[in-house]
């Protein structure tokens, strides 16, 4: 029995390439499946009775999109973004859309404006509201402690016709608001002198510490010199009754004046420059009456006890009261301002 012998086919087959599946991804864009996972190359066909023939591997396929596909996807795309809902202007945007159109400040061309304001130097004054305070507490406290004694100071002031010896006996029957009232005479009198000289800008305020105590010092040094010389001289000539009434009118005058000068201490401690010059030539106005209403006085009590003329008295105010005021004046603002 004979075998046919069957012949093989030795040659090479090609490879056939399969066909690109093409996946969408999750962006909706195609791709082909190639790109998703590399084909593997075929491994070469040999025989034994040829030689073998290498076939080479087969190129990965390009991702390659076709133009339906392309136009597919921008399809899908264009879809997606007019899903996405377009912002809308709100009142807010449109309040400032019509702000940057209409204010010139907000424009790029818009118009220069110089700072004139001048820089304000500061001052720490607090210490100025603790002493008015003060200042007024106390005249508070004497006040309600020693009514009877308040209202009998005013009657007298304003009622020059009373008996002087009526009003004395009246008034010495409280020694100790007399002597209250005195020195709160010249803790106002020193501290209006301050105010006026600090309004002027002959001292600064950081003096204070030091010109407030030496300012009260000097009015309680004045006006004991001139208690002790007025109940020396009635003592010397033998009129001791016309230095007692001398006295009493001067201090009368000058405890009003203490009381009158509250006012006007808060006012130039606190108004504003412009408004504090006018307040001050008026308390300057109010002590200069004052003062020539007490020589008015002091001129009737004189005359009941002494024949004089009035070009004597006349001296005497402007030897022995206009002439120290002056000169301790000049004194002070040498002292202060270092001129003439």
């Amino acid at each position: 029995m004979k075998v046919q012998a069957t012949t093989r086919d030795t040659t090479v087959k090609p490879v056939k390439k399969k066909a690109p599946v093409i996946k969408k991804d999750s962006a909706g864009v195609s791709a082909p499946a190639s790109v998703l996972k590399p084909a593997t190359p075929a491994a070469p066909v040999s025989t034994t009775t040829a030689p073998a023939v290498t076939a080479k591997p087969a190129v990965p396929a390009a991702a390659v999109v076709t133009a339906d596909s392309a136009a597919k996807a921008a399809a899908d795309s264009t879809q997606q973004l007019a899903a996405v809902p377009l912002p809308k202007e709100t009142t807010y945007d449109l309040y400032l859309k019509k702000l940057a159109a209409t204010n010139i400040f907000l424009k790029s061309d818009k118009p220069t404006r110089l700072d004139v304001n001048k820089i304000r130097v500061y001052e720490d004054l607090d210490w100025l509201v603790y002493v008015m305070a003060g200042v007024v507490l106390l005249l508070g406290i004497i006040r309600l402690s020693y009514l009877k004694y308040f209202s009998d100071l005013f009657r007298a002031f304003m009622n020059p016709t009373l008996s002087q010896r009526q009003l004395k006996d009246q008034l010495s029957q409280s020694p100790f608001p007399n002597f209250l009232l005195n020195g709160f005479f010249v803790i106002s009198l020193a501290l209006y002198l301050y105010l006026l000289m600090y309004r002027q800008q002959y001292i600064p305020a950081n003096t204070a510490w030091m010109a407030i105590p030496g300012l009260i010092l000097l009015v309680a040094v004045i006006y004991s010199v001139k208690y002790v010389m007025l109940r020396f001289c009635g003592w010397l000539f033998g009129s001791s009754e016309l230095a007692d009434a001398y006295i009493f009118i001067l201090y009368l005058i000058n405890k009003i004046l203490g009381i009158l000068l509250v006012p006007f201490l808060v006012i130039l401690a606190f108004c504003k420059p412009e408004w504090s010059k006018p307040f001050m030539y008026m308390s300057v106005a109010f002590i200069v009456l004052l003062v020539a209403y007490r020589y008015i006085r002091s001129y009737s009590v004189v005359k009941q006890y002494l024949s004089f003329s009035r070009l004597h008295f006349f001296l005497y105010l402007c030897a022995f009261e206009v002439a120290p005021v002056l000169i301790i004046t000049k004194v002070l603002l040498v002292a202060l301002t270092g001129g003439l």
